[in-house]
C-alpha cells in the first residue's frame, strides 16, 4: 500500500525540496528529504527507497506521512525523540547480542542494529546511542591461547603475593626479570597530524638484547645490554650483577620458563647466590610487570622513529635505559604497579576471520 501514496507536491514545494535536500547540515534530515523527493518524482516503493538510501522502509513511511501532514517544515524540524525511544526499547537486546562481537566501525554497528531491530539511523545518532549504552571504541588486546587462568590465580596467591609481602617487610629484594630483543625496524602508530605520516624503513633487521629486572617496590630498572645473543651464561652474569648491588638481603626473582633461564646451570648458580627463582606459570606475561616496561620502551624509542645506522639505534636503547629511572620516574610508578589482570576463559574472545 505504500506504493499508492501520492505526494501531490506543488512545483514550488518540489523546487524547495530539491534545493534543501543537498544543503541541510544534518545528514539524517538530508536523508529524509531525499526519500520524499524520490517518492514525489518516481514510482518507487518505500522499501526500494530504503534500499537506495540505506534506511528501513518503516522510516521512509514515517517521513512521507510527516511531510504529508506537516509539510517540509515538519520534516526538517522532526527531532530524533521518536527514533531514540525506538532504540532505547531495544537497548538491552542490542547489548546482549553485540557485546561479544568484534565490531570495528560505527557503520558496522549501524548495520548490526538494523539487522537486529529493523531500526536504521544516521552514523552520528548511532555513535551517540552506543556510547550512552556503555560501549567504547577500545583497542583489542591479545592473550596467549594456552594461558590457564586458574593456575595463574593459584600462583599469584600462593607464590607471588607472599613474596611481595616479604619484600614489603624488608626481608628480601623482589625483582621481575625478562630479556627483550629490540629490532631495528619501522614501528608505526597513531599520531595527531594534518596529513598522514610515513616512517622510513631501515635496511636489515639489526637487533639489540636487553636482559633486565625491575625492583617490585622501588621500580628501579637494572639491565645488561649486548648486541650478540642471550643464553644461560648471560643470565648467570646478570644474576651476579644483581647480587653485587644487593648483597644485604636475599633476592627473589620472578621470571618465565625460557630454556636459558630454567636450565640446571642457572638454577644452581641462583641457589649458590642465595637467589630464589619464582618461575611463572606457562604463558603468563600478564603476571610479569617488566613486560609493560618493554612496551613502554618501544613507545618511547621505536614508534615513529627512524635510525639510519645500527649504532644510532643501539645508542638510543642504551641511553633510554641509562636514564629511564630518572627521566620517567613518575610514569614508571604508575605503569609498574603490582596490579595484575587475570583472564578467565569467559572473558577471552575466540575470534576467527
Amino acid at each position: 500500500c505504500s506504493m499508492l501514496i501520492q505526494m501531490n507536491l506543488s512545483e514550488e514545494e518540489i523546487r524547495n525540496l530539491n534545493y534543501k535536500r543537498f544543503r541541510e547540515a544534518d545528514p539524517l534530515v538530508q536523508k529524509r528529504l531525499h526519500a520524499v523527493y524520490l517518492k514525489s518524482q518516481i514510482s518507487l516503493s518505500n522499501e526500494s527507497i530504503g534500499v537506495i538510501l540505506d534506511a528501513h522502509r518503516n522510516s521512509v513511511d514515517r517521513w512521507i506521512h510527516t511531510c504529508l501532514k506537516s509539510g517540509l517544515s515538519g520534516l526538517i524540524s522532526l527531532n530524533d525523540a521518536s527514533r531514540k525511544s525506538e532504540l532505547e526499547s531495544y537497548k538491552e537486546m542490542i547489548k546482549e547480542n553485540t557485546s561479544e562481537d568484534y565490531i570495528q566501525t560505527i557503520r558496522e554497528f549501524s548495520h548490526r542494529i538494523f539487522t537486529l531491530t529493523g531500526v536504521s539511523g544516521g552514523l552520528t545518532q548511532v555513535r551517540k546511542f552506543i556510547r550512552k549504552t556503555g560501549f567504547n571504541h577500545l583497542r583489542s588486546g591479545h592473550i596467549p591461547a594456552k594461558a590457564n587462568s586458574e593456575k595463574q590465580r593459584e600462583w599469584k596467591e600462593k607464590i607471588l603475593e607472599p613474596a611481595v609481602e616479604e619484600s614489603e617487610k624488608g626481608n628480601c629484594y623482589l625483582f621481575f626479570c625478562d630479556a627483550a630483543h629490540f629490532v631495528l625496524a619501522p614501528f608505526t602508530g597513531k599520531v595527531w597530524s594534518l596529513t598522514r605520516k610515513f616512517v622510513k624503513a631501515s635496511a636489515g633487521r639489526n637487533r639489540i638484547n636487553v636482559p633486565g629486572a625491575v625492583n617490585a617496590l622501588t621500580k628501579e630498572v637494572i639491565t645488561l645490554i649486548n648486541a650478540t645473543f642471550i643464553d644461560a651464561d648471560v643470565i648467570i652474569q646478570f644474576f651476579h650483577q644483581l647480587k653485587e648491588t644487593h648483597r644485604d638481603k636475599p633476592i627473589k626473582i620472578v621470571l618465565d620458563n625460557a630454556k636459558y633461564q630454567h636450565c640446571k646451570a642457572v638454577v644452581e648458580v641462583a641457589g649458590n647466590l642465595g637467589t630464589e627463582l619464582l618461575f611463572l606459570p606457562p604463558y603468563s606475561p600478564n603476571l610479569n610487570i617488566i613486560e609493560r616496561l618493554w612496551k613502554f620502551t618501544k613507545k618511547k624509542i621505536l614508534y615513529g622513529k627512524y635510525y639510519d645506522t645500527p649504532h644510532k639505534f643501539h645508542e638510543a636503547i642504551r641511553e633510554f635505559f641509562d636514564t629511564v629511572c630518572i627521566k620517567y620516574e613518575s610514569e614508571l610508578k604508575s605503569l609498574l604497579t603490582l596490579n595484575f589482570q587475570l583472564f578467565d576463559n569467559a572473558n577471552a574472545q575466540n575470534h576467527a576471520a
